[in-house]
């Protein structure tokens, strides 16, 4: 996979100096070098990709790569702030034989030295945080399989039709039972007789009602069940139906 250049810093104004060599183990000190005379002016810019960092020093109209100093820790010796001024620094550049020189860089405002020091402060906190989380040993995974042998138990209720609860079991039980249920009808629908009753007659063969008591018109015969007490006794088989 690619990896590309992300830019963390900008500054459009940088002047280099040549300085020189260290004799002692003393810090740096721009008061030591020309500061009236830079050796160079240009941009700067700061790059990181992946976990490497390293900044640019390129001409302000071409771009064109006057120095590169390769940067793995700050604080550190690939970049060092000078001991009686926060707008300087000493740059470790390396050039593409891996031969190293030491310049050095200054600003013209402080601000541009502060925002530098920042800049390199967060990148490496940022690299500090991805390493510790990458180094992070990872928890075992959430096993949700049922085991051998392992069960799971339901426990359904049914609804009733008048809001009560009961379980399948048991409605069914009461369904089948004796007593309170009512028997199911006869095939074909139809319910039997009464004992000692005439047989059904169709309507087309029904007598007529008439006028006078002589004849048994259907009203008289529907009436039988409605009949007062005395004719419920005798016929006892109608009333026992």
């Amino acid at each position: 996979m690619d990896v590309y250049e992300s830019v963390l810093l900008v500054k459009p104004e940088v002047f280099v100096f040549n300085i020189p060599p260290r004799t002692s183990n003393r810090n740096y000190r721009a008061a030591d070098w020309n500061l009236a005379e830079p050796s160079w002016t240009g941009r700067m810019r700061l790059i990181s990709k992946g976990n490497e960092c390293y900044i640019k020093l390129e001409d302000k109209n071409s771009g064109e790569l006057f120095a590169k100093c390769p940067i793995d820790t700050y604080p550190g010796i690939s970049i060092e702030a000078v001991s009686d001024s926060s707008r300087y620094f000493v740059l470790r550049i390396m050039d593409d034989n891996g031969r190293t020189a030491f310049i050095g860089i200054g600003f013209g405002d402080r601000s541009d030295s502060f925002d530098l020091n920042v800049a390199l402060q967060d990148h490496f906190k940022w690299l500090k945080k991805e390493k510790q989380i990458s180094e992070e040993p990872s928890g075992p995974g959430l096993d949700l399989g049922f085991k051998d042998g392992e069960t799971i138990k339901i426990n359904m209720k049914i609804t009733k039709k008048d809001g009560s609860e009961g379980s399948s079991k048991s409605r069914t039980q009461g369904a089948a039972g004796g007593g309170s249920g009512l028997l199911p009808p006869p095939p074909g629908g139809k319910l039997p007789a009464p004992p000692g009753s005439s047989p059904a007659v169709s309507p087309s063969h029904a007598p007529k009602a008439t006028g006078g008591g002589g004849g048994e018109s259907w009203s008289e015969f529907k009436s039988a069940d409605t009949s007062s007490d005395q004719n419920a006794q005798t016929n006892s088989n109608w009333v026992q139906f």
